[in-house]
């Protein structure tokens, strides 16, 4: 009788874990943006820290359609690179997260991020280019 007793106990304890959804909850605090100047070079930082800002990105940085484990090539060089600061555990410290992003002329944008890269419509785009004081040249 142990042992159906122990086993059962053991079934329970499977299917709770099992079960158990493992999220991890990240919660953009900052975003660090740095314009690409004719030369090439990266002009002044531009922090953007202002809770309602910084939500606006989180909403538009949900909106991208991500293409996993692809090494993407551009023949120009970006037109932004953002440093978003990602807080998983308030014990922890932020993590940082780069993307760099092109500014497409059909209005939509092209964003990479180390081994993946994603698409933005023209709503976020434009949102995007608010957000970060972005002028086309």
């Amino acid at each position: 009788m142990k042992k159906v007793i122990c086993l059962f106990m053991m079934l329970v304890v499977v299917l709770l874990v099992g079960c158990t959804e493992n999220e991890t909850i990240e919660k953009l605090t900052r975003v660090d943006v740095f314009h690409v100047t004719v030369d090439g070079n990266y002009a002044d930082e531009i922090i953007i820290a202002d809770p309602s800002s910084v939500d606006e990105l989180n909403q538009v940085f949900d909106r991208i359609e991500w293409e996993r484990n692809v090494k993407a090539e551009m023949s120009r060089k970006e037109d932004v690179k953002a440093v978003l600061f990602l807080e998983d555990d308030v014990n922890m410290p932020e993590r940082l997260v780069e993307y760099k992003i092109w500014f497409e002329g059909n209005g939509t944008s092209t964003i990479k991020e180390s081994d993946s890269y994603g698409r933005l419509d023209e709503v976020g785009t434009k949102i995007l280019k608010d957000v970060f004081e972005f002028e086309d040249k």
